[in-house]
């Protein structure tokens, strides 16, 4: 409190003047700048010890701060290499993806390969067959009374006539082809006839064409009776 304050200012005094009356003037002089000059050396070192404190306390926090900064960096690192191995296992993925691609186009072109050489085959045997066939017109011809014609899509044509004994032009006619799968068959029939199905089943089955063409006519001819 402010009177103890006063109180403590006056023994203060009275101890002084105690003091100089029994140690005398110069003997306190000499006390006092000892004193003063304990007290500088102990304000220099002070000073001294706190810059250096205040240096040692800046120089934790930078090294506090480098340390986070290493930190922070060793985590930006193992992020960095964690999504480094997902791009790997992904590019692994996508390349796994694109060679099962490549071998299934490079299946896909084999097997299409093999269709358009079975498809090739076919058709030149086919045409063949429809080479054959009408290399035998003149056969039917003279025999059957048969005129063939070739029509679109590589079909052929036969016409009967001299059938119908009282109408011996009348045309007879069915329109034969070789379907993909190397059979014939009838893909029309004028005047039609019931066992066309039959006789087409038969002439896969012995791949005897001329009977197959003989009993069509006989067909022809037992239906103009009726």
């Amino acid at each position: 409190t402010e009177d103890e304050i006063i109180l403590f200012e006056r023994e203060m005094k009275e101890f002084w003047t105690k003091l100089k009356s029994i140690y005398g003037t110069e003997q306190i002089n000499q006390t006092l700048a000892l004193r003063d000059s304990c007290k500088e050396s102990i304000k220099a070192l002070s000073e001294k010890w706190s810059k250096k404190l205040k240096e040692g306390d800046l120089m934790i926090d930078k090294i506090q701060e480098f340390s986070n900064e290493i930190l922070q960096k060793s985590q930006r690192i193992s992020e960095n290499q964690e999504h480094l191995t997902e791009i790997k296992s992904n590019l692994n993925q996508e390349e796994e993806q694109k060679k099962d691609l490549t071998d299934s186009i490079q299946e896909l072109k084999e097997e299409l390969m093999k269709k358009k050489e079975i498809i090739s085959s076919k058709k030149k045997a086919a045409k063949e067959r429809v080479e054959r066939l009408c290399k035998s017109k003149v056969l039917f011809e003279e025999r059957l009374g048969l005129e063939i014609r070739r029509v679109h899509n590589e079909q052929l044509q036969f016409i009967f006539r001299h059938i119908d004994h009282k109408d011996p032009e009348k045309p007879y006619v069915f329109t034969l082809s070789i379907n993909e799968q190397g059979d014939y068959e009838v893909t029309s029939c004028t005047p039609p006839l019931d066992c066309i199905a039959e006789f087409q089943l038969k002439v896969r089955e012995t791949n005897n064409f001329s009977a197959f063409v003989a009993n069509i006519r006989k067909a022809f001819t037992a239906l103009s009776y009726k």
